[in-house]
């Protein structure tokens, strides 16, 4: 049996603080679906990310505690941390089931950092039948969105439903059902809801709903950030090139996230932030 070197580490921290969990699995091949699942499983985490080495960078693929998962941006970011540990600061081409993407991985005298760039972008308005079912889950109304940017469906890896939300006191309050969460989410083809507030155009705080993959809540999301970065382009939204994210104060794990925004319609977005070791 498969017996792996897992590394632990939490992506997108605050400094020495804060981030999302990830496991990180970097193996001569790579194990089958079966194995990796239950490593998965086994590390807890929102997902654990698997590589190995194929002609053109690395195979890498991922999973949750229960399912795979086309792309993860926090484990990505993790990823990153690990290549860089072990092959040295650089730029690593990554092979998903959905195409080709980078991390960038580098360690300073503030610790280790790292840059992934995600799979294409594209949006749309969400359907309303979608919004209305999302609402009564969170057990909010219309009256509690923000007018100025509507519901959307954003993809850059994965579909993620934005509800931007008119003030942070609503988005503190986010309770829903993970069942319910669930259903909704398998029914509707969902990675992650994103609820947000945007305290001014350029700096969003964000709690992401991730029920499909049997979590109820992740402190930071590196897909959803690159798939709100591509909605707020297509919108024409006022984001002057990047935008910031802090997200998981309300759980505790204050994590910050940074995007890069291009001016390419459907071009893929690069999402930084910091990386901390978790002791195991």
């Amino acid at each position: 049996m498969f017996e792996p070197d897992i590394h632990r580490i939490a992506a997108f921290s605050d400094g020495t603080r804060g981030g999302n969990p990830a496991g990180v699995v970097v193996a001569d091949t790579m194990p089958d679906a079966e194995q990796m699942q239950r490593i998965a499983a086994e590390v807890g985490y929102s997902e654990t990310v698997f590589a190995a080495p194929n002609r053109d960078g690395w195979h890498v693929r991922y999973f949750s505690p229960s399912a795979e998962v086309a792309f993860c941006g926090h484990a990505t970011i993790a990823l990153g941390n690990v290549l860089a540990d072990q092959k040295g600061a650089g730029v690593f081409p990554l092979t998903l089931g959905t195409g080709q993407i980078t991390v960038e991985a580098k360690r300073d005298k503030d610790g280790m950092s790292a840059i992934l760039t995600s799979p294409p972008t594209k949006s749309g308005r969400a359907d309303p039948r979608l919004v209305t079912q999302a609402l009564d889950l969170f057990s909010l109304s219309p009256g509690d969105l923000d007018p100025f940017i509507p519901a959307g469906l954003a993809n850059a890896g994965n579909d993620h439903l934005i509800l931007l939300l008119k003030d942070r006191q609503t988005l503190s309050r986010m309770r829903y059902d993970l069942a319910e969460g669930a259903d909704l989410m398998t029914q509707h083809g969902l990675t992650t809801i994103s609820l947000l507030w945007a305290e001014t155009p350029r700096l969003f705080h964000s709690r992401n709903a991730f029920a499909i993959g049997g979590v109820l809540e992740d402190p930071a999301t590196g897909a959803a950030a690159a798939a709100l970065s591509g909605y707020l382009r297509d919108l024409g939204w006022p984001h002057g090139g990047s935008i910031d994210i802090v997200q998981g104060e309300d759980m505790g794990a204050r994590s910050l996230l940074h995007a890069e925004i291009g001016p390419q319609a459907g071009a893929g977005i690069r999402v930084s932030g910091t990386t901390r070791l978790i002791d195991a």
